[in-house]
């Protein structure tokens, strides 16, 4: 089966337990506040030949850029989101993008997929999950 290409620019429309999420973190109240009131986007570039991926999250409050080979480990700067820095690994799992983070806190990671025009993904750290819903730009 062949892999989906996750190519393309996303647009925020919802967001379940953010707070809690970044709460887990050790994210300041303040900051989880703002961080909860913006609207990511989100543009991606998948070059299905390569296998190589960039993923940029876009805000008016601060931007953050992955780029990364699936299925390499990379050392990825978490710097504009929590001040840490992971050993991450990012691969197939099904059709699904499955980020495992491994640093300073015990289960931190993420998954992506793809249902119809919609950008679906789920952050995990310990017991707690996030989920925010993206919508393709038309």
């Amino acid at each position: 089966m062949s892999k989906p290409n996750y190519s393309g620019t996303f647009h925020m429309v919802s967001q379940e337990n953010m707070d809690a999420y970044l709460a887990a973190l050790d994210i300041n109240f303040a900051l989880r506040k703002i961080v909860c009131l913006l609207k990511p986007s989100k543009e991606i570039t998948h070059d299905l030949a390569t296998e190589q991926m960039k993923i940029r999250t876009l805000t008016t409050f601060k931007n953050f850029d992955m780029d990364f080979k699936l299925g390499q480990v990379f050392t990825e700067d978490l710097g504009p989101v929590d001040g840490r820095v992971c050993q991450t690994t990012v691969d197939w799992d099904g059709d699904k993008l499955l980020c495992v983070q491994r640093g300073e806190k015990e289960g931190r990671g993420w998954t992506h997929w793809l249902e119809a025009n919609k950008l679906h993904l789920e952050m995990r750290v310990g017991d707690v999950v996030a989920k925010q819903v993206f919508k393709k730009a038309d």
